[in-house]
């Protein structure tokens, strides 16, 4: 008798698993892509998660990349994507292009309320012309995309030439998000971060009033090497083609300089290579940026030889679902 009621027990048990696995209980089924390691998708996608009082534990968590995660999507192995992408997104044309059902998720207000108070992101409003699919405006949170270099690598002259032509040549840049780089952005994300001195006389140049601190260089123009790198992020993603156009203009337009645009984890890898001493330029938002200069967060501690040389467009989190997955909001994770 004690031997059946074992075998019941653990019959029952092994049901039970069984039946969790299936996510027939409700919660820890859906699958979210939440960015590659060392990523600010990661960071704010736990930010997103905490205003809505998700746990790990919740869902199935994918750290993949924006485009292995639109594969996912398309696939139907993926249910929610989570994406620090400019507007729009090709990633998400092209999957809509294929799919043909997809779904932005709007952030409530009492989710951005509380993002706000823990971070830099503020509030946006994505137009409902921004994509073909969409019937309405959705409301979500943005930061800036910036871009930073070494300054035991980049010299002043040099700081001055990259900036000036990420500017002056932004009409010869065919991506999407080259518009956004004006003389009346460029600024944007500079708030408490320093900024290079050859950049500033730049800025001050064509008239802009710069109100930061200027980094410390350390490079010298005389010892100035003729190959440099350019960190920007994964290729589904905007920073990886958009980086690829301003390192190819750099490469026409300033003499004796040959950047490499190259594919990393995005805004973390770049600041952190950088502060290791393995990448002279990168592109980052300027939240995680402010963490990198002050030891918070992911950073165990500070950056310090990273300087800011422009703005390059904003960078808007955009939650991609499908109709196929039944998702409305945030709140249906656990359903």
């Amino acid at each position: 008798m004690k031997r059946k009621i074992v075998s019941v027990i653990a019959l029952c048990v092994a049901l039970v698993m069984v039946l969790s696995a299936c996510n027939i209980f409700g919660g820890g089924g859906k699958k979210i892509a939440v960015g590659p390691p060392a990523s600010e998708t990661q960071s704010v996608s736990k930010l997103i998660f905490e205003a809505y009082g998700l746990k790990e534990g919740d869902y199935e968590k994918f750290q993949e990349a924006f485009g292995d995660a639109m594969d996912g999507l398309k696939d139907g192995n993926i249910d929610i994507s989570v994406g620090v992408l400019g507007l729009p997104a090709g990633s998400i044309t092209d999957l809509q292009a294929s799919a043909k059902d997809v779904k932005l998720l709007g952030l409530s207000d009492e989710a951005i309320k509380k993002i706000e108070e823990k971070s830099a992101y503020r509030k946006y409003i994505i137009p409902k012309d921004s994509y073909d699919f969409l019937k309405e405006d959705v409301q979500t949170v943005t930061a800036y995309a910036i871009m930073v270099v070494n300054t035991d690598t980049i010299d002043e002259e040099l700081a001055y030439e990259l900036t000036k032509t990420m500017y002056e040549k932004a009409g010869e840049n065919t991506h999407a998000q080259a518009k956004e780089m004006t003389l009346e952005n460029a600024l944007n994300g500079l708030e408490g971060l320093p900024i290079h001195p050859g950049s500033k006389r730049y800025f001050e140049e064509q008239g802009l009033k710069v109100d930061a601190e200027v980094a410390e260089v350390k490079a010298d123009a005389k010892e100035r090497k003729k190959e440099f790198t350019l960190g920007t992020g994964s290729q589904g993603g905007t920073y990886y083609p958009l980086g690829g156009e301003i390192a190819g203009l750099w490469n026409k337009h300033i003499d004796g300089v040959n950047v490499t645009n190259t594919e990393t984890g995005a805004s973390l890898e770049n600041l952190k290579s950088i502060g290791d001493g393995a990448q002279d330029i990168g592109m980052t938002v300027h939240v995680p940026a402010h963490n990198a200069l002050n030891g918070k967060a992911e950073f165990k501690k500070p950056v310090k030889n990273f300087a800011f040389i422009g703005h390059v467009y904003p960078e808007v989190i955009q939650i991609v679902t499908r109709e196929a997955t039944g998702i409305n909001s945030l709140d249906d994770v656990t359903k």
